[in-house]
């Protein structure tokens, strides 16, 4: 049985931990011709060696996705070697450290936009004009919860993750007729290398059961289920799926906060 990205060219970036390095190795999985991006290239060398223990292959860049040259290059080695794109998983991200407005510089906002948010325009902006040519493709933008409201996330990385659902919205308008579609999705409380500290602390405390009180499942998330996702919306089960921030959060923003009865 064919997979579901069968004969389908492939990008993903932040490939060398969490989400993207799931995404990467489900993609290849299901059938797909990767090229995997990150900056750090031990990291990104790793998730060439899983894939290729999986019984896939994949190509690997050196990239800062916030850079446009490196953008640029990268959607250039696509076509070139190979010869052609149908999937782009605009993944890679970063949190910022600063949660308050008085700790936030300056430089460190900068920063988050140019990588959360930039990165996911610079995709669109280089990967959607040879999508339309062939007027099918798919990218797919990470954002988070902490970009539809308060509460989930530092100031910036908020922001930033606010305006990729905003971005793949307006873009997905603006390409209308391409066949290309622009989506995003939205995680809740990952476990990955990001969140890592947060885990560390609670299972250090004994407060493990409480990682993810707050959503109706009552638990974190694994990247895995975030690349179920994103295997959605890269491939044709997702044909008339366009300009959408799917929410992957266990529940949680689906109500207001409230005090749960004692147990």
């Amino acid at each position: 049985m064919a997979g579901k990205l069968q004969g389908k060219r492939a990008i993903v970036t932040g490939a060398g931990s969490g989400i993207g390095r799931a995404s990467a190795r489900l993609f290849a999985e299901q059938g797909a011709k990767l090229l995997i991006a990150d900056w750090n290239e031990e990291s990104l060398a790793a998730t060439q060696q899983l894939i290729e223990a999986d019984g896939g292959h994949a190509l690997t860049m050196k990239a800062d996705t916030g850079n446009e040259a490196d953008v640029k290059a990268l959607v250039g080695r696509a076509l070139a070697e190979l010869s052609g794109l149908e999937v782009f998983f605009a993944n890679a991200g970063i949190s910022g450290n600063a949660w308050t407005l008085e700790d936030t510089s300056f430089e460190e906002f900068q920063n988050v936009l140019r990588v959360n948010l930039l990165g996911p325009f610079l995709a669109i902006k280089y990967a959607s004009p040879h999508m339309a040519q062939q007027k099918a493709g798919s990218i797919i933008c990470t954002a988070s919860v902490a970009g539809i409201r308060s509460g989930a996330g530092p100031i910036a990385y908020s922001a930033s993750k606010a305006g990729v659902i905003n971005l793949v919205q307006t873009t997905a308008n603006g390409l209308r007729g391409s066949g290309v579609r622009v989506n995003a999705i939205c995680p809740g409380l990952i476990e990955t290398g990001m969140t890592q500290p947060l885990f560390d602390v609670a299972r250090a405390r004994g407060k493990e059961d409480r990682i993810g009180q707050l959503n109706p499942l009552l638990r974190a998330g694994q990247p895995e289920e975030i690349a179920s996702a994103a295997l959605f919306l890269a491939s044709d089960d997702a044909s008339y799926v366009n300009g959408q921030a799917l929410v992957v959060d266990g529940g949680l923003t689906s109500s207001l906060p409230v005090v749960l009865p004692r147990s």
